[in-house]
C-alpha cells in the first residue's frame, strides 16, 4: 500500500512537469504492482521459498484492465506491462510475449481468481478507485487485449513515454521510500546560479558577456580561465552536468553544492556514480542504466551513464524524459579517445533532437573534433575562445623530460628538503599503488597521499577531502592541497579534471597531449598578478616501448604527444592548438551508427517497451560499469539505504569481478574477499581472482 502511494505521487508529479495526464499517470502507478497481492507472488517472499515456474507480478496487474476507461488502456499496458522487463526477448525470457510461447502462464497468473482478486478491489477502493468486482473469464479477456497490443507494438518502431514515466516513477518511489513526498516538493526545480555572476581580471571568462539568442555553447580556454562559470550562466533550467571521470564528478559535486548552497537552500544536487550494471539472468547477462532520480535541479555524471539513451539500454525512457528541454554541461570532452568520442558525438545528436540546450567547455580540441561538433549543431552555437595576449598570461609550467620514474627521485628528494608539494601522477592504479609504496618507503615521516578509482567511495571522498585541504566552511587545514610542508600525492588520471588543487611540482607519465594539459593544470593553479609569468616544473616520464605498457592509452599516440612537448623551456599556452594538432590531426570517429537506436536521419530504431539486454557499454568502453563491496559489509550493505550503499562499494570493471558471488540488492554489487582491500592503498584486483579453496568450496 505504501509503495503504491509513493509511486503515484512520483507518476502524478511527473506527469504534471512534463505535460502528460495527471489522472491517467495515477491510475498506472496504482495499477503496475497490484498483481502483488497474487498468492503465488506472496508465497515467493517468504524465505527459502523455492519455485522455477516464472511468475511476473506485472502480467497479474493486467488483469484489472476494465477497471479503466477503454480510451486509457493503451498507455495503461504501456505503463504496466515492461516496468521491469523487456515484453519481447528479455534476458530472461520473462517477457510477456516470451512467456507466451512457454507453459500455460496465463492459467498460472490467474491462479485461484476468486481467492485473491477480492483484495485487489479493496486496494482499488482504498486510492479512491471504484470497481465492481468481476470474473475471470473477463480477467482473460483484459490479458488477451494485452497481449494483442503488444504483440502490434512490438511491429512498430519508437519507444514510449508512458513506460518511462512509470519506470521512473517507481525507482524514484523504491530509492526514496518514506521520503517520497519531502523530495517530491524539491523536484523540477530551476536552481539559481546567481552566484556564478562573480567576475575577476583574473579569469578572463568572467569578464566575457554570455548573453547571445544562440542556443547551444562551445567554449575553449585553458584551465582556471573561468570555464565553469561561463558555462553555467549560460543555462536556464535545470542542469546536467558531466566530467570524463567517475572520481572528477565527486569533486564538482561538493564545489557546486558549496557555491550554491547560500542561494538554494533546498537544493536538490545529486552525483551519479558508475555507468552501469550488469544482472545475471538464467546465465545470461543483462546490462541496465543506473537512473538518476528524475526531476534533480542538478546531476552531476559522466556521459557515459547518459549514453543509455543512444543504445535503448533498461531505463533509457525515463532518462530521455527526465532530459527534454534541460541544459546539458559536456566538460572537458576533449579527453575522450576512440569510441568514447563517437559515443559523445552521437549524444550531442540526440541531446539536440530532444530539445536540449548543450554547452560544452574544454582546455584544448582538436580542430577536427571541433568542426564535427559545429556540423551536428549547426549554426546555433555561441563560440567563445581566448586571445594571444590573454593566453599568454597563462604560461605556468617548465618542461622536463626524463626517462624512468627511478630518474625523478633525486628530484622528489630535492623538493621535500625545500618543503615542496608534490605530485606524482601514473597512467594505472597498480603503478600509482606501487609508486606510493616506495615513497613510503622512502620518507616514512613525510605525508604521503594515495588517490585512485578504486577506493570504497567513502574513503575516496575522505581522501579527496585531505587532498583539498579545506574544511566544510572553505578554510584551511592544512593538509597537501593547503600544507605548508613538504607533503607528496601520487594519484591516477582521476586528478585531471575538477579538482581544484594546486600542487608546486609534478611527476607524470606520458598521456595523450589533451589529457597531459589538464594534469599540468593541478601545477601553480593559484593565479595572482604577482605569479603571472612564472612558472613551476612539471617531469614528463618518456613512454614505455610496447602498447601493452602504453595501455589504458594508444602507444602511437603516446609517442607523438612527449615528441610536440618542449624540454627545459616554458610550455606556451598560446602554442597549444598547434601541438593538439599534431598528435591528432584528424580523429577516426568510430561509427555506433549501427548499435544506436537513434538514427542520424531522425528516425529509431528500437521496438516499443523493449530495451538493448546486450551488454554494449561496458563491451565497448573499458570503463567502471559495476561495483563490489567486502564481504564483511554484505550485511550493513543489504540492511541500509542507497546513501550508504553508495559510500561502501568500488567501482570496477565487470570482467575484473564476474566470476564473484553477486548481491541482489542496491547495485548488485560483486564480493571480494576482505583482504583483496586496504583503506590505505585500495583495492588489489590481483587478489579478486576465486582461489583454488573457494572453487572447490563452490563445486562441493
Amino acid at each position: 500500500m505504501d509503495h503504491l502511494q509513493h509511486v503515484s505521487l512520483t507518476a502524478v508529479a511527473f506527469a504534471k512537469h512534463l505535460g502528460m495526464n495527471e489522472k491517467l499517470a495515477f491510475q498506472g502507478a496504482i495499477l503496475h504492482d497490484l498483481g502483488k497481492a497474487h498468492p503465488e507472488f506472496q508465497k515467493r517472499l517468504k524465505p527459502n521459498h523455492r519455485n522455477s515456474t516464472v511468475f511476473r507480478h506485472e502480467i497479474s496487474s493486467l488483469l484489472f484492465l476494465s477497471v479503466f476507461d477503454k480510451q486509457d488502456v493503451p498507455a495503461l499496458i504501456e505503463m504496466v506491462a515492461a516496468h521491469h522487463k523487456s515484453i519481447y526477448k528479455d534476458v530472461g525470457d520473462k517477457g510477456l510475449l516470451d512467456l507466451e510461447e512457454g507453459y500455460e502462464y496465463d492459467n498460472y497468473h490467474i491462479g485461484n481468481w476468486e481467492e485473491w482478486s477480492p483484495k485487489v478491489f479493496d486496494i482499488l477502493k482504498h486510492f479512491g478507485i471504484e470497481a465492481e468486482p468481476f470474473s475471470e473469464k473477463k480477467a482473460r479477456l483484459n490479458l488477451s487485449i494485452a497481449v494483442e497490443y503488444c504483440e502490434n507494438l512490438v511491429r512498430q518502431k519508437g519507444y514510449s513515454e508512458w513506460r518511462g514515466l512509470l519506470m521512473g516513477a517507481d525507482h524514484y518511489a523504491s530509492a526514496l521510500i518514506d521520503d517520497t513526498e519531502k523530495y517530491l516538493e524539491r523536484a523540477f526545480k530551476k536552481p539559481d546560479l546567481t552566484f556564478f555572476n562573480r567576475t575577476h581580471p583574473l579569469y578572463p571568462l568572467s569578464l566575457k558577456n554570455t548573453d547571445s539568442p544562440k542556443k547551444h555553447t562551445l567554449v575553449v580556454a585553458c584551465t582556471g580561465a573561468g570555464k565553469t562559470d561561463f558555462l553555467f550562466k549560460r543555462t536556464n533550467g535545470r542542469v546536467f552536468y558531466t566530467l570524463p571521470f567517475q572520481a572528477s564528478i565527486n569533486a564538482m559535486y561538493k564545489r557546486v553544492s558549496k557555491d550554491l548552497k547560500d542561494a538554494n537552500p533546498e537544493l536538490d544536487i545529486r552525483v551519479l556514480h558508475s555507468a552501469s550494471k550488469v544482472v545475471k539472468q538464467n546465465g545470461k547477462e543483462e546490462e541496465t542504466v543506473l537512473q538518476p532520480l528524475i526531476g534533480t535541479s542538478i546531476k552531476v555524471l559522466t556521459p557515459h551513464q547518459l549514453a543509455a539513451i543512444a543504445f535503448g539500454m533498461k531505463g533509457y525512457e525515463s532518462i530521455i524524459l527526465d532530459l527534454k528541454g534541460c541544459d546539458v554541461i559536456l566538460d572537458e570532452i576533449h579527453t575522450y579517445t576512440g569510441v568514447s568520442q563517437a559515443i559523445v558525438l552521437k549524444l550531442v545528436q540526440i541531446l539536440n533532437r530532444i530539445g536540449c540546450r548543450i554547452h560544452i567547455g574544454t582546455a584544448t580540441m582538436p580542430k577536427a573534433l571541433y568542426d564535427k561538433i559545429i556540423e551536428e549543431l549547426g549554426d546555433d552555437v555561441f563560440e567563445v575562445g581566448l586571445k594571444t595576449d590573454e593566453l599568454d598570461k597563462f604560461d605556468r609550467h617548465t618542461i622536463h623530460k626524463i626517462h624512468s620514474f627511478e630518474d625523478s627521485l633525486e628530484t622528489i628528494n630535492e623538493a621535500i628538503e625545500e618543503e615542496k608539494k608534490i605530485i606524482v601522477v601514473l597512467n594505472r592504479v597498480d603503478r600509482a599503488q606501487s609508486a606510493y609504496e616506495k615513497l613510503k618507503s622512502r620518507y616514512p615521516n613525510v605525508p604521503i597521499l594515495l588517490l585512485h578509482s578504486r577506493f570504497k567511495r567513502g574513503d575516496r571522498n575522505q581522501k579527496e577531502f585531505e587532498l583539498i585541504g579545506l574544511d566544510e566552511e572553505g578554510k584551511t587545514i592544512n593538509k597537501f592541497n593547503t600544507s605548508e610542508k613538504a607533503c607528496v600525492v601520487v594519484a591516477t588520471q582521476i586528478v585531471e579534471v575538477s579538482l581544484d588543487i594546486s600542487f608546486d611540482l609534478m611527476i607524470t607519465e606520458t598521456a595523450p597531449i589533451d589529457s597531459l594539459i589538464q594534469r599540468f593544470g593541478r601545477v601553480n593553479r593559484i593565479r595572482t598578478f604577482e605569479s603571472i609569468g612564472k612558472t613551476k616544473p612539471v617531469y614528463v616520464i618518456a613512454p614505455p616501448d610496447n602498447e601493452k605498457d602504453a595501455k589504458p592509452y594508444d602507444f602511437e599516440v603516446l609517442n607523438k604527444s612527449f615528441d610536440v612537448l618542449p624540454d627545459g623551456e616554458t610550455l606556451r599556452e598560446s602554442d597549444l592548438q598547434s601541438k593538439i594538432d599534431q598528435v591528432f590531426p584528424e580523429i577516426d570517429f568510430l561509427n555506433i551508427e549501427e548499435q544506436s537506436i537513434f538514427k542520424s536521419d531522425g528516425t529509431i530504431n528500437a521496438k516499443p517497451l523493449t530495451h538493448s539486454s546486450k551488454s554494449i557499454l561496458f563491451n565497448l568502453l573499458e570503463i567502471d560499469s559495476v561495483s563490489c563491496i567486502c564481504e564483511s559489509e554484505t550485511e550493513i550493505y543489504i540492511d541500509s539505504g542507497f546513501e550508504k550503499r553508495m559510500l561502501l562499494e568500488i567501482p570496477v570493471r565487470y570482467y575484473s569481478v564476474k566470476d564473484r558471488s553477486q548481491l541482489k540488492v542496491g547495485n548488485k554489487p560483486y564480493l571480494i574477499p576482505d583482504y583483496a582491500y586496504s583503506e590505505e592503498t585500495g583495492l588489489d584486483l590481483s587478489k579478486t581472482k576465486k582461489t583454488k579453496f573457494e572453487l572447490d568450496q563452490q563445486i562441493l
